[in-house]
């Protein structure tokens, strides 16, 4: 049985390399950030031990800060225990042609411990991984898809850090959403995302404009929540390398500019069991068709939806994307097919799905799923039920609750939350709840360019 188009089994590889097709894997992994991390390896090489034996990495990895320094009062790796490694162990089922760089393949790897040759609990794939496990348990197969929305402007990273980051010159000069002409004029760049990532293995639906001054949106093919996690860090590296091949500059920052909106990472998720959908059912919520395990799914993720927030919205920035009518929620309420809901339910029978609009694009969609699904369990657990189905424009109900405002308020409530230390685990919420608290206070010691724009002259 032949690969899907742009996979590669160990023995395509084979053939690959010796026709020299392909020369080069990139083994890797992603940190806290969500960014790619890894090696460039020999394919010949990766073939001969890497693809059986893995490699190692050094572990400061899942301590460093977005500057790659070594943070202090980590419990897993200090400069007490020396910084040793840990292991990359490839998934092959993740092999790849990476179409868009020259005679490249590339594997996704699981974060092992050396010693134990066990996952180690705080890498961001290994958090989701427990928590898929949790589901199989329960008999479930989740089943998932990332909406990811960008920024795309003309110069390069190194110009626009020349600039301060300021001045930057978007890809287009009024709102294109759907607009098929704005579209045309950088199908040079949004054209090659499609097509690159489709011959590497990752079904693309679409991309179209969006809401914003050269903002676009890239949707690809529902799977399970373990490949999507993994297709869409793919997703980012493709579009960010082949900006890059193209002297341009692409942002997933939650919210670039105050006079625009942000960009999302909208996150549509269903369960699956032997007889299908199992979200589908005979009980009527409004025009909806569902079943106990929707309702209860639904229950759960919000009820623990502001204890998990700062999975869903890891950075600073993060937070100034929630404003009212902005296409992002605001307020914790259901609704069916409302884009002014935190969460819009879509689809009916196989196709019901929830889709949480809570997350931005800076989102590490490994933790995003990870907290979505240990809350949604808890609910089919606790048969926690939701509030009742919102009618009307969410961004004007003054009953409903807030999202939380800023990132040290929902990192309290993670650090605090028993829901949080008996689903996630305490090491992996004592460790997130510190890198959390080391992006903010980075924050808190920054002089902005606001700062000085307001005080500089006339205070």
């Amino acid at each position: 049985m032949s690969e899907p188009r742009g996979m590669l089994s160990r023995e395509a590889l084979s053939e690959a390399v010796a026709d020299e097709s392909i020369d080069t894997v990139i083994v890797g992994f992603t940190d806290h950030y969500g960014r790619q991390m890894g090696k460039r390896i020999d394919a010949g090489f990766f073939l001969d031990e890497v693809a059986s034996a893995g490699t190692h990495a050094c572990d400061y990895l899942l301590t460093v800060d977005m500057e790659m320094e070594p943070v202090e009062g980590y419990d897993y790796a200090n400069w007490q225990l020396g910084y040793g490694d840990f292991h990359l162990v490839p998934d092959l089922a993740t092999l790849r042609v990476a179409s868009w760089l020259d005679r490249t393949a590339s594997v996704v790897c699981d974060v092992l411990d050396p010693r134990t040759h066990e996952l180690v609990a705080v890498a961001p794939r290994s958090v989701l991984r427990h928590q898929l496990q949790l589901a199989d348990d329960l008999g479930y197969r989740v089943m998932a898809a990332s909406e990811l929305e960008y920024f795309l402007f003309d110069g390069t990273y190194a110009d626009a850090e020349a600039a301060g980051f300021e001045g930057l010159d978007p890809a287009g000069w009024y709102i294109e959403d759907y607009h098929l002409l704005q579209g045309t004029k950088d199908e040079a760049y949004h054209g090659a995302l499609r097509r690159e990532l489709s011959r590497s293995g990752i079904p693309v639906e679409s991309t179209k404009g969006e809401a914003g001054r050269g903002q676009h949106e890239i949707n690809v093919r529902y799977t399970d929540a373990l490949t999507m996690a993994d297709r869409h860090t793919t997703i980012k590296q493709c579009a960010k390398d082949l900006a890059v091949a193209q002297g341009r500059a692409v942002t997933f920052m939650a919210k670039p500019h105050d006079t625009d909106v942000g960009s999302s990472c909208h996150v549509h998720l269903s369960l699956w069991s032997g007889e299908g959908n199992a979200f589908a059912g005979d009980d009527a919520l409004g025009p909806i068709q569902a079943s106990d395990a929707f309702r209860w799914f639904l229950g759960g993720w919000m009820a623990h939806l502001a204890d998990t927030m700062v999975l869903y919205a890891p950075t600073i920035n993060a937070y100034k994307r929630y404003q009212d009518q902005s296409w992002a929620p605001t307020r914790i309420a259901w609704s069916h097919d409302n884009r002014t809901a935190g969460f819009r339910v879509v689809g009916e029978g196989p196709s019901l799905r929830i889709e949480c609009r809570i997350p931005g694009a800076d989102v590490n969609p490994y933790l995003a799923y990870a907290a979505a699904l240990a809350s949604g369990l808890d609910g089919i657990r606790s048969r926690i039920e939701p509030p009742d189905r919102f009618e009307g424009d969410v961004y004007t109900a003054p009953d409903l609750a807030h999202v939380p405002s800023t990132l040290r308020d929902a990192t309290d409530r993670f650090a605090a939350s028993d829901f949080v230390r008996d689903a996630l685990g305490t090491e992996v919420q004592t460790h997130y709840a510190h890198f959390l608290r080391i992006e903010q206070d980075a924050y808190d010691r920054a002089v902005t360019d606001w700062e000085r724009r307001r005080y500089f002259e006339r205070i």
